[in-house]
């Protein structure tokens, strides 16, 4: 059923409705908990995770039957289970295992089978007769559905199923059946059949949901990769994404390395140059500059809730990518406590130092962020790591699910660093405001402590502000 949710939740997306990452995880949990006997309460759950916009109702009401079907009737055995006696019954089964045999294509006899014997078929084997039999709907626009739809029922043949209705009732009259068991398998088999063609029908409008999400544009090249929001990176564009980080740091090192050659003269000094010169009095001026120190100390705190992994991820990765144009670095990562991963960048590559940290530190219930909790665990246990040279990275939303956001505790962080700089993939506009997925922002509150704050939803982002902060 995992599978199903998330296959439901890509062709949302594929109609235009905004998903994340964190409103997935939930729509799972709350099906744990709801369960799936009751379809009022399983439809109501993953309503309630996923649609946040009245705009969206529609297309999740359109959706919901393609992936897990209408309320239809259950099949219908023959004659009900009950009209026909042990004798017809097996009469019905040897004549319907003789046409059978004889039938043509073999998913024609698969479908005239569940037919006439009741026995529902599952959506995988709908999906393969139509596979196997039927070209993909070229249309993806819901308007066209019931169209392909009824393409699909000529492709496989569908209206040979009441011909060969036909044909098994004359051969079980001629062989004496009663007419009242001819009318009750008749009956059992027209309702089956109906139930088969809206089987059909919901399975033609999932694979047209497949189709527009297919034929989705996908990034093509770098430069639209490094644009594309994180969120909606998809597994393949990820990976691609990663393969582009070194490159990426290549490019921001060796700009680094020119602003390092240029800041080797540094700034005058004044006091230097007036008393180197003292000895001449004054004349000749020996004119003195003030070195630059470009390589800074980072301290980075990095929030590791569901929304934000793939950020951290890409942050941490560039981050240790640069190691060389960098002092010293100490990473920490929280959910809702403060943990100090440094010593995994120390004894594994960068890659399977941020797999393994993912891996141990996970979200222990919905809604764990707690951000001023970890600041105050932060300041109690690690604040001798920033001083006057330290520089201080915090990625994250400034979402504390109505938790105390700890203002003191960041204002003593901010005592102690050199600059206090934030990431958020969060559009500003959402700043401050409450979310229903997320309850109230408290960034605006975080803002004012801060040096620099910057904007970063995607890779492009995120390399320019890692790059403002060895300074131009």
């Amino acid at each position: 059923m995992d599978d199903r949710v998330v296959e439901f939740i890509a062709g949302l997306r594929a109609a235009g409705v905004r998903i994340s990452i964190a409103e997935s995880v939930d729509a799972l949990r709350a099906i744990e908990q709801a369960g799936i006997e009751d379809k009022g309460l399983f439809r109501a759950a993953l309503q309630t995770t996923l649609v946040k916009d009245p705009e969206a109702v529609p297309a999740f009401q359109r959706l919901f039957p393609m992936y897990f079907g209408h309320d239809q009737p259950p099949m219908q055995q023959p004659g009900g289970g009950d009209t026909l006696t042990e004798e017809e019954q097996q009469q019905l089964q040897q004549l319907l295992q003789h046409m059978l045999a004889t039938m043509t294509p073999q998913q024609l006899a698969q479908l005239f089978q569940s037919m006439i014997s009741g026995q529902q078929l599952s959506r995988e084997q709908i999906r393969d007769i139509l596979n196997q039999q039927s070209t993909p709907p070229p249309m993806t626009h819901p308007y066209y559905q019931e169209w392909m739809t009824q393409r699909a029922l000529r492709q496989i043949q569908f209206a040979k199923l009441e011909e060969a209705l036909q044909q098994l009732l004359e051969q079980l009259q001629a062989e004496g059946m009663r007419t009242e068991a001819l009318q009750a398998i008749a009956e059992a088999a027209q309702q089956n059949q109906q139930v088969l063609a809206e089987q059909i029908a919901q399975q033609v409008g999932q694979q047209m949901i497949e189709q527009m999400h297919n034929a989705e544009p996908r990034p093509r090249s770098v430069e639209q990769l490094m644009n594309r929001p994180f969120e909606q990176l998809s597994p393949q564009e990820t990976q691609d994404l990663r393969s582009l980080v070194n490159r990426l740091a290549a490019q921001l090192r060796s700009r680094m390395a020119l602003r390092q050659r240029r800041g080797k003269s540094g700034t005058l000094d004044a006091k230097q140059t007036i008393r180197s010169n003292l000895r001449f009095g004054g004349v000749p001026v020996v004119i003195r500059h003030r070195r630059r120190h470009l390589k800074p100390r980072l301290v980075v705190i990095c929030d590791l809730s569901i929304s934000m992994r793939p950020v951290a991820s890409f942050m941490l990765l560039l981050i240790y990518a640069l190691q060389d144009q960098i002092s010293r670095t100490r990473s920490f990562a929280f959910i809702d406590d403060m943990h100090d991963v440094s010593m995994d960048f120390t004894e594994y590559r960068a890659e399977q130092a941020i797999t393994n940290i993912q891996e141990r530190i996970r979200p222990p219930r919905s809604y764990a962020t707690d951000l001023g909790h970890s600041l105050q665990t932060f300041v109690r246990d690690h604040c001798g790591c920033v001083d006057q040279r330290t520089t201080v990275i915090i990625l994250g939303d400034g979402r504390n699910n109505e938790n105390d956001p700890g203002l003191e505790a960041f204002s003593k962080i901010r005592q102690r660093a050199r600059r206090v700089v934030w990431f958020n993939p969060e559009p500003p506009s959402m700043w401050g405001r409450y979310d229903p997925g997320s309850l109230s922002s408290d960034m605006l509150k975080y803002m004012p402590m801060c040096d620099a704050v910057h904007y970063v939803s995607n890779l492009r982002q995120l390399a320019a502000a890692v790059d403002s902060l060895f300074g131009r």
